[in-house]
């Protein structure tokens, strides 16, 4: 697969992404959000760069991008308030491309991405379909995924020192059906070596979640 990379704009900001599109119609999309911005976090992580072939492969569209003030993306970090305008710039721009199935959109935030994506899919309802990898329970408040009713999973390590799961089962318990998790052994916030089984499992799931009513995938 072949991403190229686009800027479109944000709300006072222009943001650098990379867009991948499948050659063919309808297809299902999902927007990538990478981790902290002021602790290294970027597109070009490694989990979010596994999600991103992974979900290609599936036949996604794919658009992975910079928060605000990170890389090539104009603006200064926002404290995670402006980042949710960030999220909703890139569901929107990801929707309009030709061939994408608007219907059919989806959303995966790694860490700090999570918490801002799900604030941004709670105040939208063009996301279909979910996923949080390690979210940061013991530093940030997730309680919008608690409001969201479509499909959704939880990726997290059983060594995530930011998502224990003492913390863990009573957040998800609370999270409304259909919701799915899976733990992965051995694993910490990083997910180092990880990254692949994470991208498979994020795939698959929004696969069967987007399924098209057409029959086309």
């Amino acid at each position: 697969m072949r991403e190229r990379p686009v800027r479109f704009p944000g709300r006072d900001v222009e943001l650098e992404g990379r867009l991948f599109l499948p050659d063919a119609d309808r297809v299902p999309a999902v927007v990538l959000c990478h981790p902290h911005p002021l602790y290294g976090g970027s597109m070009d992580v490694p989990v979010i760069g596994a999600l991103t072939r992974v979900a290609g492969e599936r036949g996604f569209a794919t658009l992975r991008f910079n928060f605000r003030g990170v890389g090539g993306s104009t603006g200064r970090h926002g404290g995670g308030e402006a980042e949710v305008d960030d999220v909703a710039a890139a569901v929107a721009f990801l929707a309009s491309r030709p061939g994408v199935d608007p219907d059919r959109m989806a959303l995966a935030g790694y860490s700090f991405g999570a918490w801002v994506g799900g604030r941004a899919a709670a105040r939208a309802g063009s996301l279909g379909a979910l996923v949080a990898v390690a979210p940061p329970l013991a530093r940030m408040p997730l309680d919008a995924w608690q409001s969201i009713r479509r499909p959704k999973l939880v990726v997290v390590g059983d060594r995530d020192e930011y998502c224990p799961l003492d913390l863990l089962e009573p957040w998800f318990q609370e999270l409304l059906p259909p919701k799915e998790r899976a733990v992965l052994e051995g694993a910490d916030h990083f997910l180092w070596g990880r990254e692949a089984e994470v991208a498979r499992r994020a795939a698959g799931f929004l696969a069967a979640a987007l399924q098209d009513p057409g029959g086309e995938g």
